[in-house]
């Protein structure tokens, strides 16, 4: 791979966003990293072996979703890699749910990341190479309940991603769908607290945001499909039937306090 690639990471700042900056960071690519907290994008710049490019953007908001590209490419030449990582997670009952903070759920795990991938695609098969790396989640196989907007928005990127895949065959472009289940972020630390205990959710095997994006970065240059991890991500794709049965009968009810007060 060559080592100056232009790697663009949205939600750069913190869990598998900050992880992926470090991983590439290794094989010496021109990093642009993308979040709304500064503080945080320049801690992590400040940190990388080599110097990276920080946009500040708030990426829920559809004015901004991609002004930030021209300024991007302007330092570091045509993106190479778009990996589309920024999401966010909001959990509440379906009938109480804050419908514009749900919306705004969806423009950033959805439109936004189908909105920059038009944006970037034409340029990538006139090169006739590039990659875009697609952050889903295991709620593309799974649906939790308590989640109707995030399931929604991660089964239709997942979609999107695989499609996209069979599309791009034979122009050099890749395309790689990644369906990360528990990984130790701020996010799953946030959403068990949205839940009443249980086994299911404690105990379940849980992955680093290290170890995901050391697969993922050897996927991609492997030109693999897809990453599913950890492994008991596999089980869900191949087994639906069984993995639906033990949702229904496992997943933990939403905390009363959480249905009384609102996401």
């Amino acid at each position: 791979m060559k080592p100056n690639r232009h790697v663009v990471i949205t939600g750069a700042s913190s869990g598998i966003g900050e992880a992926l900056a470090r991983e590439y960071a290794k094989e010496g690519a021109q990093l642009t990293l993308v979040a709304r907290r500064r503080d945080r994008l320049e801690a992590l710049a400040q940190s990388l072996p080599q110097s990276a490019q920080i946009i500040v953007r708030d990426l829920e908001d559809p004015a901004v979703a991609t002004d930030w590209l021209p300024e991007a490419e302007a330092t570091y030449g045509p993106v190479n890699v778009l990996i589309n990582n920024a999401g966010v997670q909001r959990i509440a009952r379906s009938s109480q749910i804050d419908i514009p903070s749900a919306e705004a759920l969806l423009h950033l795990n959805l439109t936004l990341p189908l909105r920059l991938i038009s944006t970037v695609l034409p340029g990538m098969i006139d090169r006739g190479d590039g990659t875009l790396i697609n952050i889903s989640s295991l709620a593309a196989f799974a649906p939790v309940a308590g989640m109707m907007y995030y399931n929604a928005s991660k089964s239709g990127f997942a979609s999107a991603s695989e499609a996209l895949r069979g599309e791009l065959k034979g122009t050099g472009v890749k395309v790689l769908t990644v369906y990360p289940g528990a990984i130790a972020t701020d996010m799953l630390q946030e959403g068990k607290k949205q839940y009443g205990y249980s086994p299911f959710i404690e105990y379940s095997p849980t992955g680093t945001p290290s170890q995901l994006a050391t697969r993922i970065r050897n996927a991609e240059h492997k030109v693999k499909a897809r990453v599913l991890f950890p492994h008991y991500v596999y089980l869900a794709r191949w087994f639906p039937g069984v993995t639906r049965l033990f949702l229904d009968r496992a997943t933990p009810k939403l905390t009363q306090e959480l249905g009384r007060g609102g996401p």
